[in-house]
């Protein structure tokens, strides 16, 4: 269960997860050392999973992103796992998820170019048996963040978190 403290301080760590424990405990009100158990013990139940360094995609020269829908017809588990295991293996991969609806799969890719998306899409269906893929570039980026929203995460009243 997370208490107003906590989300404070996941608040300042989705930001800057490099700022020194003194300075989130000041400015949540904390000393330093409640301040790194508190870290701690949020890292330990696993909210906070892990702490990365954010890449500025053109300056690693992957600065083209690739939305990509899949339909498959095939829907049985030796299917599943083995395009699991394919899809994952690709480092241009960057975001993967199994959906509801008429798209079975939406991925997101990080590639240079087209002809390195090219590469990647015939590297994919050498892999993998697949009915339909769609393909979308993105043109703008117009909002990208790390930060989850952390509204839901409050208590409410009952003491269970919010919606």
């Amino acid at each position: 269960m997370l208490d107003e403290m906590d989300i404070k301080i996941l608040r300042i760590l989705q930001e800057d997860a490099t700022r020194p424990v003194a300075e989130i405990g000041k400015e949540v009100g904390l000393s330093t050392t409640p301040c790194w158990r508190r870290i701690q013990k949020l890292e330990e139940v696993g909210v906070v999973r892990r702490r990365v360094a954010l890449l500025d995609p053109a300056k690693v020269n992957v600065g083209v992103t690739v939305i990509v829908s899949i339909k498959t017809d095939r829907h049985e588990i030796g299917w599943l796992e083995k395009f699991h295991a394919a899809v994952v293996d690709f480092p241009e991969v960057v975001e993967f998820y199994r959906m509801s609806g008429e798209i079975d799969y939406l991925l997101r890719v990080v590639v240079p170019d087209i002809a390195a998306y090219d590469a990647f899409y015939k590297r994919l269906i050498s892999r993998i048996e697949i009915s339909k893929v769609s393909s979308a570039f993105a043109m703008e980026q117009i909002k990208y963040t790390t930060s989850l929203p952390l509204d839901f995460a409050r208590p409410t009243k009952n003491g269970e978190t919010s919606q």
